[in-house]
């Protein structure tokens, strides 16, 4: 009896995929993900997919067949990204070279705006309880950690800031709900200081980076 209900309310199951067109979609993942800029959402996996072949799907396959590897594909940004196992940072850190890392005031104001947003640059200096130099502020805009977010309605109108996907993508976190403690950001070891973008495909060794 359940049977032609259940058929009735959801439709017919869905046909499984044909093998070798799952295999070619997630030779396609894997290229995209490769080469992308930036962590690939399952909406514009889709456009590249072949037509019977589902993203989510598709990026799940190619997860599981990348776990355990010196590469694996994990969800950040609302996306997903090739990055490096955890546990090969030990090793990885011996031989690659460490940027720069940014300064302290650049951490404390990275994590106000992160925990405040949007917020205002008078904000920023009354929870640092100090002043805010005009050279912290861009080097977080250069790195493409922070954006401007419109503009506080009074007197003066002062700009609102807030983060971008860049450092959802930079720490490690699918989204925003996923933030540390407040001191567990501050107290990072940081992040490159005027680095460029990792190159396509660049692994990381963890959700953070690490210390030099």
């Amino acid at each position: 009896m359940s049977e032609p209900l259940e058929t009735e309310l959801y439709g017919p199951p869905a046909p499984e995929p044909d093998p070798a067109l799952f295999e070619h979609a997630l030779r396609i993942a894997e290229a995209l993900v490769f080469a992308g800029d930036r962590p690939v959402t399952p909406a514009r996996l889709q456009q590249a997919l072949p037509e019977g072949t589902e993203a989510r799907a598709v990026l799940t396959a190619l997860a599981a067949r990348c776990a355990g590897r010196a590469v694996e594909l994990v969800e950040v940004a609302g996306g997903f990204a090739f990055r490096t196992a955890p546990e090969l940072a030990p090793a990885l850190t011996r031989v690659v070279e460490v940027p720069r890392r940014l300064p302290r005031a650049a951490m404390e104001t990275l994590a106000i705006i992160a925990y405040h947003q949007p917020v205002t640059r008078a904000e920023i200096e009354e929870i640092r309880g100090a002043s805010l130099s005009q050279t912290t502020l861009e080097s977080l805009l250069e790195l493409g950690l922070v954006a401007p977010r419109g503009r506080r309605e009074v007197p003066g109108r002062p700009s609102l800031w807030g983060t971008t996907p860049r450092f959802l993508e930079q720490f490690g976190l699918k989204t925003l709900a996923d933030l540390p403690r407040r001191e567990e950001l501050v107290n990072e070891p940081g992040l490159p200081f005027g680095a460029p973008p990792s190159p396509p495909g660049a692994g990381e060794s963890g959700p953070a980076p690490q210390a030099a």
